[in-house]
């Protein structure tokens, strides 16, 4: 398991790509991937640079009659969504990523592969040693913490590209599909003061949710209307609290920002004489969702299990006043583009509820092609946090990628994906976020392109790579690469 990958075609980039998977990198923690890349680079005699955030570029020098063409960049992140399955024993810490192949397509054994990004970076790597290859002066651009907020390209240094004139971004996910554009976005954070008090007497505890979700990125699925466990173990907890006499004592739901989140468990005090109709209801609420989500959701299933006591519990009025202001929190699709059929233009995702010690955090994450939509939205959450008694705190965001259709790359990388597979590609400008965005800010000179290989369920357990399109993007790339046009 997991070396039979490196055998595949294209070779030098599944080489690289299972090197890759030695190391887990969750966002933050990279320190053993950069290490990696670091004495690559040292063992090929090229030159790396870092910026003070820690982005890396390697550089290499045109081959010779290369020196006039338009230098460029290719463009990965080095982090990964680091998601497992419940029952799945795990350290992304430490463990190596145990992929297998399977009818066409490369996983991963109960946790993300990481070919977002990871593919890309195999990539941006394979050109620094690719045999034969004709190249103009070339920068291997890997950034750090994408996955949490695009951090590495927020703080991205404006000296660290210095013979790009071209950029590729290869960070999409859909084969024959270039991408010209993406949305911007923003996260909304809530904290709410845990209230609490002792659990009382004549009680029984419970462990209860609702799992079996697909989950995936909030900017690539969204538009599948996939069900949000945050919502769906809210929508319980509340018919509950209204119905039983319960008090909850935790509520504990998704992990990343641009994840839609695929479980989530409450710890609860349930009035020992209703327990019954209390497990009752929770079966008629897992048919309910059930019959509800059939077309999309068919895994999903609300739970409960007993479960030892817990020392403390909320009160019952800042219970009562969090599952409102969860209840009213928005999520999913909030309005599709009105210029590109297909296109979602407003999105939130209702990401992560996290109880501490002495706060309960919401995480949530907006998405937009127009920045006052996003803000807007924005807003409106931040209302419905503070109507819940939560206090609010937003990052800065990151700006959205306008398309350009007249760029000069996207003209070259069309006529080559046509000449090698008879057709053209599909241009896009897409929902999820891309660090294209934030590049450009810093260096506005920059032509970008992104595409990819066929990557399906990002940022979950099911996450897999398309082997032929693997090779596909390979092919197009070199070909790219060999035909950029002169300064």
């Amino acid at each position: 398991m997991g070396a039979e990958i490196a055998e595949l075609e294209p070779k030098i980039v599944w080489e690289y790509f299972h090197e890759i998977t030695k190391y887990p990198r969750p966002s933050k923690q990279e320190e053993k991937i950069v290490a990696y890349v670091e004495k690559l680079a040292k063992d090929l005699n090229l030159p790396l640079e870092k910026d003070k955030l820690g982005n890396i570029v390697i550089r290499k020098a045109a081959t010779p009659g290369y020196e006039n063409k338009k230098g460029f960049c290719i463009q990965a992140h080095l982090d990964m969504v680091c998601e497992k399955n419940r029952d799945v024993e795990f350290d992304f810490d430490n463990d190596s990523i145990q992929t297998w192949i399977d009818n066409g397509w490369v996983k991963a054994k109960g946790t993300t592969l990481g070919a977002d990004n990871g593919m890309g970076m195999a990539m941006g790597l394979a050109i620094l040693t690719a045999p034969n290859l004709q190249h103009s002066d070339y920068e291997l651009l890997l950034t750090l913490d994408e996955e949490t907020g695009l951090t590495g390209a927020m703080e991205l240094g404006t000296e660290l590209l210095k013979t790009s004139d071209i950029l590729i971004n290869l960070d999409t996910e859909d084969d024959h599909t270039f991408s010209i554009g993406c949305a911007g976005g923003i996260n909304t954070i809530g904290n709410y003061k845990y209230e609490g008090e002792a659990s009382p007497a004549g009680y029984t505890f419970y462990e209860v949710g609702v799992k079996g979700l697909m989950g995936g990125h909030s900017g690539v699925e969204i538009h599948e209307e996939r069900g949000a466990a945050t919502k769906f173990i809210t929508r319980m907890l509340f018919e509950m609290n209204r119905k039983f006499d319960i008090r909850i004592s935790t509520i504990d739901s998704g992990s990343k920002h641009n994840a839609i989140p695929r479980e989530a468990f409450a710890k609860v005090a349930i009035k020992s004489e209703q327990v019954n109709d209390v497990l009752a209801f929770i079966k008629s609420h897992s048919d309910t969702i059930q019959k509800e989500y059939k077309s999309v959701e068919k895994n999903v299933v609300a739970v409960a299990e007993k479960t030892d006591a817990m020392d403390r519990v909320m009160t019952k009025s800042f219970q009562s006043r969090l599952l409102q202001s969860f209840y009213a929190m928005p999520h999913g699709i909030i309005r599709w583009s009105p210029d590109i059929d297909g296109l979602v233009q407003t999105s939130t995702n209702f990401a992560v509820i996290e109880t501490g010690s002495e706060n309960v955090k919401v995480l949530t994450s907006q998405r937009s092609s127009v920045e006052s939509e996003k803000m807007n939205l924005a807003n409106q959450i931040r209302s419905v946090i503070e109507l819940g008694g939560g206090v609010v705190i937003q990052n800065d965001g990151y700006p959205s990628w306008e398309p350009n259709m007249d760029s000069p790359i996207l003209v070259t990388a069309k006529e080559v994906h046509t000449k090698i597979f008879g057709f053209e590609p599909v241009i896009e400008a897409i929902h999820a976020g891309l660090e294209c965005g934030l590049i450009g800010e810093r260096y506005p000179h920059l032509d970008m392109l992104s595409f990819g290989p066929t990557i399906k369920e990002p940022h979950t357990p099911d996450e897999k790579v398309e082997i032929v399109t693997v090779d596909n993007t390979w092919k197009l790339l070199l070909g790219i690469i060999e035909n950029l046009p002169s300064k």
